[in-house]
């Protein structure tokens, strides 16, 4: 309302305002105007100091410096979750599987269970979830802590802002870039993210392709590769470089793939030009922890465990019921890996790698430790495993790794297209849960499913036909 017609409705009430009100009125307005302009513009010939929130925004949208800041510090919070993680994982892992289930064997054979009872509950489905509970929920209580105070200060509106124009130019929203970091957490909780991606198109587009950031679960395989089969490559002063050079170009190439897979869809099936949007970047303000731990430990963090737990569960029942009944001769998990053998060798892989991805569907989180079960079982290799050739289990000692994995015909080139299709394979039985949830559609549902795996077969075909040609 103008200061006129509020003089006007006021003689109309009789209200009684200062003769200089209209006056007042506009020098206030002026003050403000002038206020604003000194904070956000800088006149010419002036030597205005900018504060340290322009400063700092000069830096972390600057055509050069904030690409390689974004990098940085995607690196180190990975790099906090990963070594923050080794020390509660390995009380949750001594706790759960060193104490938790010897107990429990001996508690069911005191109550004289059934052997194949005995496996089923203990060996198959407490000992998933507990692999489920050790590994995943560390990372997790560490990454979304730290995802959550980057978007309560306001950074990771700049990363938007950064990558804006190079999802545009593919087709996609530049809000992708928010649910594509919230997927190096957990893939699940970044389709959820989609959620602030108001085009539908874009939206699908976003959801597709989060499989390509790899979430937690996909860490520690790329990490124990890179460590084992990698870092020996290099001098030992090095190694640990290279090994973790190695892991960033595996998630690098993820980006990549998501660019590449955005820009397909957009340009066929999801065929649309990208929308603009107006991005508001929000001042920095200091996070506030009581709220940043609650979205993170119980909105995100408790309810993606708990998911996982529902369907890693069955799964548990499943692989030591393939790996425990015979059929014939040979346990079903045998037979399978010799089936499987011949296609995996053609894409650089084996029939155990195969085997451990389709029975880990549930939780990227056991794919090792199935790996190593599967391994044991298919070479006879005595002196690990402890519970016994059809349990899961895992070592912490990487040259006790090594030898177990090269006892089962592994090389450099598995392992290298091992990294490459635990980046491209399809998303655990959650992520697919959600999806279906957000999308309301099976088509869609099985694309996200299927695609990946297309792709991941095509790359780790190409590899290893190359790897073979040049190594003769």
């Amino acid at each position: 309302m103008k200061p006129e017609d509020i003089v006007k409705r006021a003689s109309e009430l009789r209200w009684k305002l200062p003769q200089d009100f209209h006056d007042r009125w506009v020098e206030k307005v002026y003050a403000e105007s002038a206020q604003i302009a000194e904070r956000n513009v800088q006149q010419k010939g002036t030597s205005h100091r900018l504060t340290w929130e322009r400063r700092l925004d000069s830096l972390l949208t600057n055509r050069w410096t904030g690409g390689p800041i974004m990098v940085l510090m995607l690196a180190a919070v990975l790099w906090i979750t990963i070594i923050g993680a080794n020390v509660p994982s390995g009380l949750l892992a001594n706790l759960l599987l060193d104490h938790g289930h010897p107990f429990l064997k001996d508690l069911a054979q005191s109550a004289h269970f059934p052997w194949w009872l005995s496996g089923v509950l203990i060996d198959g489905l407490y000992l998933t979830m507990a692999w489920v509970i050790s590994v995943m929920l560390p990372p997790m209580a560490i990454f979304f802590p730290l995802f959550t105070m980057l978007e309560d200060f306001g950074y990771l509106p700049r990363v938007a802002f950064n990558m804006d124009h190079l999802f545009q130019r593919v087709g996609a929203h530049g809000k992708q870039a928010l649910t594509m970091s919230m997927g190096w957490g957990c893939n699940a909780a970044g389709i959820v993210a989609t959620r602030v991606i108001d085009s539908p198109r874009e939206r699908l587009i976003a959801i597709i392709t989060n499989n390509f950031a790899l979430c937690n679960g996909r860490w520690p395989t790329q990490i124990l590769l890179a460590t084992i089969f990698l870092g020996v490559l290099a001098p030992p002063a090095v190694a640990g470089l290279v090994s973790a050079v190695a892991v960033l170009g595996v998630a690098l190439l993820g980006v990549l793939l998501t660019f590449v897979t955005s820009w397909m869809l957009s340009t066929t099936v999801l065929k649309g030009e990208a929308s603009t949007f107006t991005l508001e970047l929000p001042p920095f303000r200091p996070p506030n922890i009581l709220r940043t731990l609650y979205t993170s430990l119980i909105d995100r963090t408790l309810i993606v465990l708990w998911r996982a737990i529902v369907f890693a569960a069955p799964a548990g029942i499943v692989l030591w019921s393939i790996c425990n009944i015979p059929l014939g001769d040979a346990s079903l998990a045998q037979w399978l890996v010799h089936i499987l053998d011949g296609p995996g060798w053609l894409i650089g892989l084996n029939g155990v790698i195969l085997v451990a991805y389709i029975v880990a569907i549930p939780a990227n989180e056991i794919v090792i430790p199935t790996v190593l079960m599967l391994t044991v079982l298919t070479t006879g290799v005595a002196g690990v495993g402890e519970q016994g050739a059809g349990v899961m289990f895992e070592t912490s000692e990487n040259a006790t790794l090594a030898m177990l994995l090269q006892a089962g015909g592994w090389t450099t080139l598995t392992a290298v297209c091992l990294m490459l299709f635990s980046l491209c394979h399809n998303p655990c039985s959650t992520t697919i849960y959600t999806i279906y949830k957000e999308t309301k559609s099976l088509k869609w549902t099985l694309v996200s499913t299927f695609m990946p795996i297309v792709i991941g077969i095509v790359l780790c075909g190409a590899v290893a036909f190359v790897w073979r040609m040049f190594s003769g």
